[in-house]
């Protein structure tokens, strides 16, 4: 019973942080909505790099890309939230039954590999270059996030036996 209460304490954990870089994407929106107009202007890349035509001029662009994150961050958090809880409820289910609640979860933390994978090391460090900017490089910070998930995703989808 402990290890299917750690997943659901796992999953749960990971639903708080995500909520909480929501809220201060949110709260804070201005400041985060400068970071990602400065990556997707790509005015802090290397001078001399050939790959400044990536670069997106339209304030429209920052908008969209923005909210786009707040809203998949969102949709990451609730799926979590959603599959913590309905783990937890499962606990005491027989394994099959348990380890078939696992979708919310699974979902929620795919979702939030992909944001952080794809979105922010990929797209914004490959393709925008932020890896060229000492200031807007969140690569370190994006490849913690998703190794966290996956190998929260690699923990939770390990089948769960019937404890009896």
């Amino acid at each position: 019973m402990i290890i299917r209460l750690s997943k659901s304490l796992i999953i749960l954990a990971i639903a708080f942080f995500v909520s909480l870089v929501v809220f201060g994407n949110i709260s804070d929106y201005h400041t985060n909505y400068q970071y990602v107009r400065h990556v997707l202007s790509m005015d802090d890349v290397f001078p001399d790099t050939a790959i400044r035509y990536r670069a997106i001029i339209a304030p429209v662009g920052y908008t969209i890309a923005y909210n786009s994150i707040i809203f998949f961050e969102g949709l990451t958090a609730l799926l979590c939230w959603i599959g913590g809880v309905v783990l937890l409820y499962n606990l005491k289910k027989e394994a099959v039954v348990f380890n078939q609640k696992k979708k919310w979860a699974v979902m929620g933390l795919t979702l939030g590999f992909l944001i952080w994978q794809v979105g922010f090391m990929s797209v914004g460090g490959e393709w925008f270059g932020t890896w060229m900017s000492e200031r807007l490089n969140t690569g370190p910070t994006a490849f913690r996030i998703f190794i966290l998930m996956l190998i929260a995703l690699v923990y939770l989808v390990q089948k769960d036996e019937d404890t009896r």
